[in-house]
């Protein structure tokens, strides 16, 4: 594992540089003002959506008893800030992913992987293509796994598997689109996806993490970046190595 560890002090050295913190805090930014600007609009309507799904449930009777009654007013908007947070987080994720990882990508390249030659076996359409999927079957498992938040030891997991498939299902495919070929890529993705995990499980931690969630989508894409790109590069080192022994052949008598 020492691929990812790598990754993220390499990460941490290309975040100061002044390309690179020119982006960021923007993500973050715009996400947040994107979904401020739509609570304002539709606070409303998202306050009384929540009442009638409550409405057919028994959480409302159990809120409306006891001291929870005293609370119940406010319950629905609680609920809705908690929903919130996630959802800007993951929305300045995906600006990162469309938006600035071509910009960073080419910045890391040029800097720490020079040799590494572009074969473009992605493009635009794939890119958007693989956000769509990669928020689609992170939005299906966050919304079928809430049942399962209400238990102590899922509450504190399930986020954290959530966010590691979100990472690298939506920075893997950016980070080799200019380098590798459409092959490379599959085999990159196969041989190093529990590393691609890992990386992304520890990356989703600093979500939770106040001030520093402000900074980490530029971060957890640079993390990606580096790791693909030098996964990408032992797999050629790799090939070329053998393609040399069986040029070579065996010596003979």
């Amino acid at each position: 594992m020492s691929n990812v560890f790598s990754a993220l002090l390499a990460a941490f050295k290309s975040l100061f540089h002044p390309r690179m913190l020119a982006l960021l805090l923007w993500p973050m930014l715009l996400a947040l003002a994107l979904w401020v600007g739509a609570a304002l609009l539709f606070w409303g309507s998202w306050v009384d959506s929540m009442n009638s799904l409550l409405q057919a449930t028994p959480v409302e009777q159990w809120v409306a008893q006891g001291m929870w009654a005293l609370a119940a007013h406010y319950l629905v908007s609680i609920v809705l800030l908690l929903l919130l947070l996630p959802a800007i987080y993951v929305t300045a994720l995906l600006i990162t992913a469309v938006f600035a990882m071509p910009l960073m990508v080419n910045h890391v390249a040029a800097q720490d992987y020079p040799d590494l030659e572009r074969k473009r076996g992605g493009s635009t359409a794939g890119s958007i293509v693989n956000a769509i999927v990669a928020i689609a079957v992170y939005l299906v498992g966050w919304v079928m796994s809430l049942p399962l938040w209400l238990f102590a030891p899922f509450a504190l997991v399930l986020p954290i598997l959530l966010m590691a498939y979100l990472n690298q299902r939506l920075f893997r495919y950016d980070a080799l689109a200019e380098h590798a070929t459409r092959e490379e890529y599959a085999l990159v993705v196969e041989r190093a996806s529990l590393r691609l995990y890992l990386l992304g499980a520890l990356l989703g931690l600093v979500q939770f993490v106040p001030v520093l969630n402000l900074f980490a989508p530029v971060f957890v894409a640079l993390a990606f970046i580096h790791l693909c790109l030098s996964e990408l590069r032992e797999m050629r080192q790799a090939a070329e190595v053998s393609g040399s022994d069986h040029a070579v052949g065996p010596a003979h008598p």
